[in-house]
């Protein structure tokens, strides 16, 4: 199975080239690497070209756009820039962030993973942070849920869930329609990867409202998000994130702006989510 990977990147040069350095020493390489370098101000640039002397499948491709980070979009719209460059000639699509170590093995276990089962829609490890010198796990989310940060998608099930939706909450809405459409979503913990920036450590404070908005984009209703909200409050040990979340919702929802997913697809969403908090309630 061939696999392309995309990464966007802005003012990575910290990080940038130990992620292509663990690219690099894969047990099984990717056929194509593209880097987009979303309007960095700093030596990225340089660095990724440095690989690609090195490397063939490195390709680098540049693009303009604002300064300010707000999560979700800006990150989507430059991986839809580097994927536009790519053939179709690929069995599985990576995005990954530009502040990762992946193990050796990382790709060789998702593509033995993807093998086993044509069911299998996307495929991932877990996150792990430096806490004083020791990796500890970034529990932020449930153990079935893939971190945007590294996120592979068989083909069909890539183009079926209409590929990533240039938002915030992208990358929960596109395991919610693995499911709506019967694929399956697979965790591996054995791939531990190293993810060299917390996350949101860019965000400013005009972000902290558009985890609200995400909720109501995803179709969630007000009781999903006021439970989903805390939880993720507390995990971040920011309580008070808890009421501008919900700030976030209330203004989409007297906004009403559109949502991510069709009516229909929000109702299968929110019987899932209802589903799984019951679950962990018993």
């Amino acid at each position: 199975m061939n696999y392309y990977i995309v990464i966007p990147a802005h003012n990575e040069e910290a990080f940038i080239a130990l992620t292509l350095q663990s690219l690099a020493d894969q047990t099984l390489l990717p056929t194509k690497l593209v880097v987009v370098d979303d309007n960095s101000t700093d030596k990225t640039s340089k660095i990724v070209q440095e690989f690609a002397a090195k490397y063939p499948f490195i390709h680098l491709v540049k693009r303009t756009s604002e300064a300010i980070h707000l999560p979700g979009s800006k990150v989507i719209q430059a991986f839809h820039k580097g994927y536009e460059t790519l053939d179709e000639n690929y069995d599985v699509i990576v995005k990954l962030d530009a502040d990762l170590i992946l193990p050796a093995n990382y790709f060789e276990t998702i593509i033995t993973i993807f093998k086993s089962d044509s069911k299998i829609g996307m495929a991932g490890g877990f996150a792990y942070i430096e806490k004083n010198g020791d990796w500890i796990l970034e529990n932020l989310t449930d153990k079935d849920h893939i971190r945007g940060a590294f996120k592979a998608y068989r083909k069909e099930c890539f183009l079926q869930i209409g590929t990533l939706k240039p938002a915030m909450g992208w990358d929960t809405v596109d395991e919610l329609l693995c499911k709506f459409y019967g694929w399956k979503v697979v965790t591996d913990a054995s791939l531990k990867v190293k993810h060299l920036k917390p996350t949101g450590a860019n965000y400013n404070k005009i972000a902290r409202y558009k985890q609200g908005e995400a909720f109501y984009s995803l179709g969630y209703g007000f009781l999903i998000t006021a439970i989903a909200s805390a939880k993720l409050a507390m995990l971040k040990k920011k309580p008070f994130l808890f009421f501008d979340y919900i700030k976030g919702f209330l203004k989409a929802k007297t906004a009403k702006k559109p949502l991510l997913v069709t009516e229909e697809q929000a109702r299968f969403i929110r019987s899932y989510r209802l589903k799984k908090m019951k679950e962990k309630l018993i």
